[in-house]
């Protein structure tokens, strides 16, 4: 986790965003912030309004109501200029010239990002930098048509941050990769952040992303029904009883004890810090339970997560 993603100014505000197509709800006022150097993972089931909520936020869609802001800029009302910090890739795989090369293509990207506003102009030497970035080099001077989906993948990615965007957002951009891809995709995002870039982006891969993300926004049946700050999660331990629901009723009286739970065989608490184990296995002997195992319990994003859409 960088110190940018704590101490930097917002670089995308979302307020009371609400998409409405006749009488059906796509979003409903969907609020949240991503700040410089933080990376916002954005899950939920499919058709849950992942992709209207990024085409929202990059201007490609407009809000029934509520407000977009990127780098302080209403992207409805001020697009071009809200846009020049922006690199994105939505609805992946991003479309480009099948008859012209990867670096043809990159290189119609690098021109265009010339044209707004910030006036960024992009060099041969950066388009040869992304592309080894994304492990395309031997593909540059072929035509894009040859590409596999995987390797087009990659291309919109290398597209999106082309330029040094300031806010960079990405629908499923590891959609159709195999693990090595993925991890690539991983690494790129981790560093752009780490540069001070705000990144968004949309994914099914709740353990991988769980490892480098800031902040996981979950959104089903159009709302945003919950976000994790991933940064402040208390460390939890879990007991393995013979009775644990009683057992978590137990911990969660201790003083030192924030929050208590049950999950056959083990009872879960978050105790604040490893030096209250010994405390916890004192109280739960003196109370009669017997305790077969004691250990660290990490935070568990995909079962938070399936618990959450359960019971949205």
């Amino acid at each position: 986790m960088t110190a940018a993603a704590v101490s930097a100014p917002n670089a995308i505000e979302v307020r009371g965003l609400t998409k409405a197509f006749r009488d059906q709800t796509i979003l409903d006022d969907i609020n949240m912030t991503v700040r410089a150097g933080e990376v916002y993972a954005l899950t939920g089931p499919n058709g849950a309004g992942k992709t209207t909520l990024i085409r929202c936020l990059t201007g490609l869609a407009f809000p029934t109501r509520g407000r977009v802001s990127l780098m302080g800029r209403n992207v409805h009302t001020d697009g071009p200029r809200a846009r020049a910090f922006l690199g994105a890739v939505v609805e992946a795989p991003a479309r480009f010239y099948p008859q012209l090369t990867g670096t043809q293509n990159l290189t119609l990207h690098a021109r265009l990002a010339a044209m707004t506003p910030s006036g960024r102009r992009v060099g041969r030497d950066r388009i040869r930098e992304v592309l080894a970035l994304l492990e395309l080099t031997r593909m540059e001077d072929r035509r894009v048509a040859e590409y596999s989906l995987g390797q087009r993948q990659r291309l919109g990615v290398a597209a999106a941050i082309l330029a040094d965007p300031k806010v960079l957002i990405l629908d499923e951009p590891t959609s159709g990769l195999d693990p090595l891809g993925i991890n690539l995709i991983h690494r790129i995002v981790t560093s752009v952040a780490a540069s001070g870039c705000a990144v968004v982006l949309s994914t099914h891969h709740l353990r991988e992303i769980a490892t480098y993300a800031h902040t996981v926004g979950i959104l089903t049946a159009s709302r945003l029904v919950d976000t994790i700050d991933l940064r402040t999660r208390q460390a939890a331990y879990r007991f393995r009883v013979d009775d644990s629901h009683r057992a978590a009723a137990l911990l969660q009286q201790l003083p030192y004890v924030q929050r208590a739970s049950s999950r056959a065989p083990y009872a879960v608490a978050e105790l604040g810090g490893e030096e209250r184990v010994p405390d916890a296995l004192a109280a739960l002997s003196a109370s009669g339970f017997r305790v077969y195992e004691a250990a660290p319990d990490h935070f568990d994003l995909y079962e938070y997560y399936r618990e959450r859409v359960a019971h949205a």
